[in-house]
């Protein structure tokens, strides 16, 4: 979660970015007044000809983004994720989507991180509303590293994406030398029997501390990272379910529609097994530091290990 020391997802996008960006004059990078919340400053002065600036104006962005590529650009519309999934949506579905136009999406800020702003800043919805847009990929970093990896593979993937960063620095998941993302495939991060979890985003970090909780009370849970949300890496979570026969799913998201609703869509129809879905309720979340919220709302190890003890206390009463 945010609120930890180190960098942030959003000034390692923008690093990476302008890597590309320096090789490649296809690389456009296109803002709604956000230079400063996307850390664009240097991007703009090392490259001036490849950044547009389109004012408070999302909609627009996404269109004239959707226009770039038309052209044989690599645009990437930047800006806070609350306005390119509520006030951009249509444009995304019919600009970019449906007319499948090569525009990367990429929402920062995502979540809870403008916590302080309150409900018409966060983003709890976003990946509810992509994932039920056809022809876009979702992909959410969980840490640095990962977001370096992830922005090396947009700039050369064709079609359009979601990506979803955070705003505060976060904490180490991966090492920092990672180079490498593997495009709708889970990750498993620790192996175990007696359980699965299956986290994304800045929910993978507690959900990784949650596994430490749960090892030290002898039970042996599995973690996915699932940095891919769409398309779902299908057959890692079903082996999962059938090798562990629990699943809880972490996010940094309403409860509705995110991973948790992706997770269980697959298992309802190919292997079902008790589950829970850890996440933000269904009411506005009130105002707070991403840190706050995330231990108000229980996305912490000890929320999360609380949750699993009780699921599988369940099974166990229910086989007694």
């Amino acid at each position: 979660m945010s609120d930890a020391g180190g960098k942030s997802c959003r000034h390692a996008f923008t690093e990476i970015l302008l890597e590309a960006a320096l090789s490649d004059s296809s690389i456009i990078a296109v803002t709604s007044d956000a230079k400063g919340s996307v850390t664009l400053g240097d991007y703009e002065r090392a490259v001036p000809a490849q950044f547009v600036e389109m004012g408070i104006a999302e909609q627009n962005t996404v269109g004239v983004s959707a226009g770039l590529a038309r052209s044989g650009k690599r645009p990437f519309a930047c800006g806070p994720a609350s306005f390119y999934s509520a006030r951009a949506i249509e444009q995304v579905k019919n600009d970019v989507a449906y007319a499948n136009t090569n525009v990367k999406i990429v929402g920062v800020s995502g979540g809870v991180s403008y916590g302080a702003l309150g409900s018409t800043h966060h983003s709890l919805h976003d990946i509810a509303f992509m994932r039920a847009i056809p022809n876009i990929s979702i992909i959410v970093p969980c840490d640095v590293a990962q977001t370096r990896a992830v922005t090396r593979f947009l700039t050369k993937h064709v079609g359009p994406v979601y990506v979803r960063i955070g705003r505060g620095p976060v904490p180490e998941v991966y090492p920092d030398d990672l180079t490498a993302f593997t495009f709708g495939k889970a990750y498993e991060l620790c192996g175990g029997g007696d359980c699965t979890l299956i986290a994304s985003g800045e929910a993978v970090y507690p959900a990784l501390q949650a596994v430490g909780e749960l090892a030290a009370a002898g039970i042996r849970a599995r973690l996915l990272d699932m940095p891919t949300l769409k398309p779902l890496d299908e057959d890692s979570v079903v082996t999962a379910a059938r090798e562990t026969g629990a699943v809880v799913t972490i996010e940094e998201h309403s409860v509705y529609g995110g991973l948790g609703s992706a997770v269980a869509e697959v298992l309802a129809q190919k292997h079902a097994v008790p589950m829970r879905i850890i996440g933000f309720p269904d009411e506005f979340v009130p105002a707070g530091s991403s840190a706050e919220l995330f231990s108000y709302y229980g996305i912490t190890g000890p929320g999360i290990a609380a949750t699993v003890r009780k699921l599988l206390d369940r099974q166990r009463f229910r086989r007694g």
